[in-house]
């Protein structure tokens, strides 16, 4: 996938809310090192280096064109290209912080025991992810991609099911923790603009389907998706348009 980083931060500020709530139900940690897996463009990263001054920070991203963005803007963060599911640290971390990075993942039964594994003593597992995959924008997306004909392109495309309930994130963390606390939040999304809908997964949902389909195909796919948005996600009487986002918070200490 390409990434755009100007488009994901089309939206900055609804975003940036959910991670902002992820650090600010961080615990009191003496902490030394941290790493922000799959930090973006870096604007919770260096929130995360305020909040923790005294800590080595790493953010870690596989997009070079995030990182780039990240690295414009002056802090004393370390930017580090790599993918999460080869990322072992050197030395174990006070905090793992990720901020909507996991859910493109698979395996999180393994994932999320690795990287509780990884922490050391006494330190922090901070995941947020969507969790809006029961919604229309998102099974509309899986719907069109069953679809002819765009369905041979797309076979394998999307992984909706890998974020998995909180019983089981519990299931898979407690074993190792001495807390865990997982909840979900509701953001209701008033958007502004044309389209603002397909606008806003153009810049994640949508990038796996437009990654896999050739020129024409990602045209009319697209156009058919948009249609499909603006008949699930009205405009309202003033012109903005409502888009609930579910997300799903998971601190887990050890």
């Amino acid at each position: 996938m390409q990434w755009n980083p100007d488009l994901y931060e089309r939206y900055r500020a609804l975003r940036e809310r959910p991670g902002c709530d992820l650090l600010a139900a961080i615990p009191p940690i003496a902490a030394r090192t941290m790493v922000d897996l799959g930090c973006g463009t870096g604007y919770l990263t260096r929130q995360l280096a305020d909040q923790f001054p005294t800590a080595a920070v790493t953010g870690l991203d596989g997009d070079p064109a995030m990182l780039a963005k990240a690295g414009q803007e002056a802090s004393r963060v370390t930017w580090q290209r790599g993918d999460i599911a080869d990322w072992r640290p050197e030395m174990p971390p006070d905090l793992i912080f990720s901020n909507a990075a996991l859910q493109w993942l698979p395996g999180h039964e393994a994932l999320f025991a690795r990287l509780v594994l990884s922490l050391a003593r006494g330190g922090v597992l901070a995941v947020q992810m969507p969790d809006n995959y029961a919604a229309p924008s998102h099974r509309l997306l899986l719907e069109l991609a069953g679809r002819e004909p765009w369905a041979q392109s797309l076979t394998g495309a999307l992984h909706h099911g890998s974020v998995l309930t909180p019983e089981d994130y519990w299931r898979v963390l407690r074993p190792h923790c001495t807390s865990v606390d997982i909840w979900h939040s509701d953001y209701l999304q008033e958007l502004a603009g044309d389209d603002p809908v397909l606008e806003w997964v153009s810049a994640t949902a949508l990038l796996p389907v437009m990654a896999r389909l050739p020129g024409n195909l990602a045209a009319s796919f697209r156009a058919a998706y948009g249609a499909a948005l603006r008949d699930a996600y009205p405009r309202q009487a003033d012109g903005s348009t409502l888009f609930p986002f579910r997300r799903i918070f998971i601190l887990a200490r050890i």
